[in-house]
């Protein structure tokens, strides 16, 4: 298992460690990559990378699901991280072969930090 360190700057932000993974990982065996962070308050998930809008346009589409300013009955004023990192999930599981992951053409893994700025680990292990 490989632990990978991500500071954040923002509350929210999509931080890009496709190849911060892609470094840790290049060469080895496996089947499976699996990518796991161990806090209830960001994710990971996969997108597109070519285009930042999208990204943008994920983080202000789950900031009007479950705003930042809603009266929530959980009193360390971080509720809605835990709601928007309950709807990207903490892990993501990718196909490994021949030394690198199978990901799309236009396809990025991508921390999704809900309750920042933090210093955030990442758990790759191979299969």
């Amino acid at each position: 298992m490989i632990e990978i360190k991500v500071t954040t700057t923002r509350r929210t932000e999509a931080i890009n460690i496709t190849q911060k993974i892609m470094k840790e990982v290049k060469g080895m065996e496996g089947r499976l990559l699996h990518i796991y962070t161990p806090h209830t308050t960001c994710g990971i998930v996969i997108n597109e990378e070519a285009d930042p809008d999208v990204m943008k346009d994920i983080l202000d589409g789950l900031e009007r699901i479950a705003p930042h300013n809603y009266p929530y009955a959980h009193r360390e004023g971080n509720a809605d991280a835990h709601i928007k990192s309950s709807i990207t999930g903490c892990s993501v599981t990718i196909p490994f072969e021949k030394g690198t992951m199978k990901l799309g053409a236009w396809q990025g893994i991508f921390l999704m930090e809900f309750d920042g700025p933090r210093e955030r680990k990442v758990f790759v292990t191979l299969l």
